[in-house]
């Protein structure tokens, strides 16, 4: 009896701290003007701009990452676009469901695995997923940060699972819009990162051909721990007009 009385002690003294780290998000308030210093790889960043936990057709991907870790910060103008561009594809693709993973700590600086996101300019997206049917599935959305340890072949087919494809189609539509809301808010696209084996199978579909007439620049060459990094979600830099 005392071993579970101090079990619950124990978890009970756990949730009050977890608690009490998540206050500055819960409490956070977005206002004023960001402003982003040095570059990607090495910068900061200043009267950041907290992203929503989730919107009408996204979520966050962890809790752990947006309250504990607080990686969910960008500069105002990145934030806008992300929203903005979620709006456009409840049009575009209104079946879809999306999930957005890191951005930037609030001062910006060295992330946790990842060499870049300093400077709130940077953003990693998801890729959306569906079956053998062509219908989406999310049973891999779930897993928090574990979904980055996640592999998929140079087919996009998951090696858990090969009956779980990665949505070319959805994720060319994705970019399509956030290349839209980025221009509409002073913003452009500077590169995408991808696996460059998935390039081929993006550039094949309807949106992914649009992408590369409108010259929407996919890195061509990556170092084979950056490339193999980039099966389960692909990292978009952003950068002022």
């Amino acid at each position: 009896m005392k071993r579970i009385k101090k079990r619950y002690k124990i978890l009970g003294a756990a949730l009050v701290a977890l608690f009490l780290l998540s206050l500055p998000e819960i409490f956070y308030k977005n206002k004023g003007l960001t402003k982003s210093i040095g570059s990607v790889r090495d910068g900061k960043l200043e009267n950041a701009y907290l992203v929503p936990y989730s919107g009408e057709n996204w979520s966050y991907f962890s809790p752990f990452s947006y309250y504990i870790l607080d990686n969910a910060y960008t500069h105002h103008k990145v934030h806008k676009t992300i929203i903005d561009a979620y709006t456009i594809c409840e049009k575009t693709c209104p079946d879809k469901n999306f999930k957005l993973m890191e951005t930037s700590h609030e001062e910006g600086g060295r992330m946790h695995f990842h060499r870049t996101h300093q400077n709130g300019m940077s953003a990693d997206f998801m890729v959306p997923k569906m079956n053998s049917k062509g219908k989406q599935t999310r049973w891999l959305d779930h897993i928090g940060l574990s979904h980055y340890l996640l592999a998929f072949d140079d087919e996009g087919t998951s090696t858990l699972s090969g009956n779980t494809k990665i949505d070319f189609e959805t994720i060319g539509k994705h970019i399509l819009a956030l290349d839209k809301s980025a221009r509409e808010n002073g913003l452009r696209i500077r590169k995408i990162i991808l696996k460059i084996a998935l390039k081929d199978d993006l550039y094949a579909t309807n949106s992914g051909k649009e992408i590369k007439k409108r010259g929407i620049y996919i890195v061509q060459g990556l170092s084979h721990i950056v490339d193999i990094l980039h099966d389960d979600h692909y990292h978009i830099d952003f950068e002022l007009r």
